[in-house]
């Protein structure tokens, strides 16, 4: 009986490592997708006039107690980068966000309307194949759990196999696709876009790893699907030539 029940919880331990990986593969795609930290950095941005109460290095200062007073002469002492505030911002596939001066939270844009025309449908195709790709995602991984919970026999659990890494295989072309053509849109944006978008440093940031990540764990996932595969097919050609070998055997030499 051990040559029949290792390959079984063999066989089972590889269908768990393959959904686990896909699972992971589908929540890091959705949390990369749905968030806006795919790049992350500074833009300079000319202080404003202080006004009101408003004090500090983050505005220019009037010569006058009153800046109410339209008499008041403006002094800027400031030179070169001292004219300029750097103010955050972090972009994402729908939108841009940046930190407000002198105040409290973000001031948010859709990052669709910052795209240059020119780019803007390659943008969209990289929506549409982001969303494709975790649609396959999603079949591969309840293929995967439909073959560790239920199939009647190993055949049907073949076929169910085939079918999910043919499934997971294409959705990590999809998903390198997808994140390879963000990542040239933004890179045009950066060059092409708004004059008050523009960033002066940047950087990719934690959901762009996210999203590779997820890439590299569909991938695996895919590997150890195949693998499966392949492995219980040797497994039963070679049964099959055990069976043969040993009816040729029994047939020459019958029992009296």
């Amino acid at each position: 009986r051990m040559p029949v029940s290792v390959p079984a919880a063999d066989r089972r331990q590889r269908s768990s490592a393959a959904f686990s990986l896909s699972f992971l593969a589908l929540v890091f795609s959705v949390t990369a997708f749905s968030s806006s930290y795919w790049c992350e950095g500074m833009r300079k941005v000319a202080k404003p006039f202080c006004t009101g109460q408003t004090k500090g290095d983050h505005c220019i200062h009037f010569n006058s107690p009153d800046p109410n007073n339209s008499n008041a002469v403006q002094y800027v002492w400031e030179t070169g980068d001292d004219k300029f505030v750097d103010r955050k911002f972090h972009a994402g596939i729908w939108y841009s966000c940046e930190e407000i001066i002198n105040e409290k939270g973000e001031k948010c844009r859709s990052f669709i309307s910052l795209t240059p025309a020119a780019d803007r449908g390659v943008l969209w195709l990289s929506i549409v194949a982001e969303i494709l790709y975790i649609i396959l995602l999603l079949t591969g991984a309840v293929l995967m759990s439909a073959e560790m919970c239920y199939y009647r026999t190993v055949i049907d659990g073949l076929k169910i196999n085939a079918f999910s890494a043919v499934v997971t295989v294409l959705a990590g072309l999809l998903g390198m696709v997808a994140h390879m053509m963000y990542t040239t849109v933004f890179q045009m944006t950066v060059n092409l876009g708004p004059e008050d978008w523009r960033p002066h440093t940047w950087d990719y940031g934690w959901s762009y790893c996210l999203a590779w990540a997820s890439f590299a764990c569909c991938m695996a996932a895919a590997v150890t699907t195949i693998n499966k595969y392949t492995k219980t097919t040797l497994e039963f050609k070679h049964k099959r030539k055990t069976l043969e070998r040993s009816l040729k055997i029994k047939y020459k030499f019958p029992d009296h």
